[in-house]
């Protein structure tokens, strides 16, 4: 069987054609595309889009056909083989090697992140309320900052440990809007340059340093927060990880962990993504991060609004479509980048949509508090 017959034969195992009128369809422009994907699985598919030997209307629908048929086990190369039994054995979210995602990705351009994230500057999943009424972004993504410092039961003067700071907007909120004293580790030069310069004025000191430095920290917290920073953790260091929480955290207080989370434990992310989105990269297992906890911190409370994600990409991928004609000038991104983008954007919100990928935010103490009232 030909590697084009092959290739169509496990689309069609999910409702997609091979020239078809729908959106999910794909339409290919260079006959090089069927041995790639059957040679490189996922790596080979990206790249393929980025070189424009194929196309398709809806990335994101594809991706919902693609997950929900899980065809993603059913290709597998002798790299990504390799690749597996390897990450097995490595550290890839050691100190060293987590600078590469900081460097490949969060120090892109903070002009391309303004535009595509807008006035927040919110880089993880918005909150669109309980019942999902709110339509704007925006606002989801201010309603998303205020159920963290709900769920955490902030007080006036209270020391938050911030994990993973991101653009420092989240640091600003908890010091400007809930009275709190702000310390931020963040490993991204343009993120701490922006976020300092956004925090400004404030009781916020953001750190230009790896998250684990905060071990050395003598300082204990009231409150420790992480978002959006579990995902570059890795595997092999889950429990150390959940061991610094623990330590940073007073008696008494509460810690809060926003991670996206995936339906089956893995030690390595998708190729695609790994190379050229979140290099070291690793979505947590429920099951990775309950062995993680144990015996550490007790879990008061377990949120999923994983659906919000899908909309979330949705939100900054309209974004970006209208900001690209002045992006591509201004921060002279070529083509390549503009498809790299868009499949990035699209898979993540096909995954969520599909249910393959969850956004789960947890509230941790050490079981010496009386109750916990869960907050949506």
């Amino acid at each position: 069987m030909s590697a084009r017959e092959q290739v169509t034969r496990l689309l069609a195992a999910a409702d997609i054609e091979m020239g078809g009128p729908r959106a999910h369809d794909i339409r290919v422009n260079d006959e090089r595309f069927y041995d790639r994907v059957l040679a490189e699985g996922s790596l080979g598919a990206g790249e393929a889009y980025m070189d424009g030997w194929w196309d398709v209307e809806s990335i994101d629908e594809l991706f919902l056909h693609l997950i929900r048929a899980r065809l993603d086990s059913k290709i597998k190369s002798p790299g990504l083989v390799l690749q597996a039994l390897v990450s097995r054995l490595d550290n890839a979210q050691n100190r060293q090697r987590s600078r590469r995602v900081a460097e490949q990705h969060y120090d892109l351009s903070n002009e391309l992140y303004r535009a595509m994230l807008g006035p927040t500057m919110q880089y993880t999943c918005a909150y669109y309320g309980a019942d999902g009424s709110l339509s704007d972004l925006d606002e989801a993504q201010r309603a998303k900052l205020e159920l963290i410092a709900r769920k955490l039961h902030l007080s006036p003067g209270m020391r938050v440990l911030e994990l993973g700071g991101g653009f420092g907007e989240l640091a600003r909120y908890l010091a400007a809007d809930h009275g709190c004293e702000v310390v931020s580790y963040n490993i991204s030069r343009q993120q701490v340059a922006f976020g300092r310069e956004r925090c400004e004025g404030l009781p916020v000191e953001i750190r230009l340093q790896d998250y684990r430095d905060a071990a050395d920290d003598a300082s204990d917290y009231d409150r420790v927060v992480s978002v959006g920073l579990m995902e570059h953790v890795g595997p092999k260091n889950y429990r150390d990880f959940f061991k610094l929480v623990a330590r940073r955290l007073k008696a008494g207080s509460l810690a809060l962990i926003h991670t996206i989370g995936g339906n089956v434990s893995r030690q390595r992310a998708d190729a695609w993504i790994s190379k050229y989105i979140f290099p070291g990269g690793v979505i947590p297992s429920a099951a990775q991060l309950t062995a993680a906890m144990e015996g550490q911190v007790v879990l008061e409370d377990w949120h999923n609004f994983g659906p919000d994600y899908d909309r979330t990409l949705m939100g900054w991928q309209d974004n970006f479509l209208k900001a690209w004609p002045e992006l591509k000038v201004s921060e002279k991104l070529d083509e390549r980048f503009y498809r790299m983008w868009l499949y990035y954007l699209g898979s993540c919100a096909g995954a969520f949509r599909a249910r393959g990928l969850q956004l789960w935010q947890l509230v941790l103490s050490h079981g010496d508090i009386a109750r916990y009232e869960p907050v949506r």
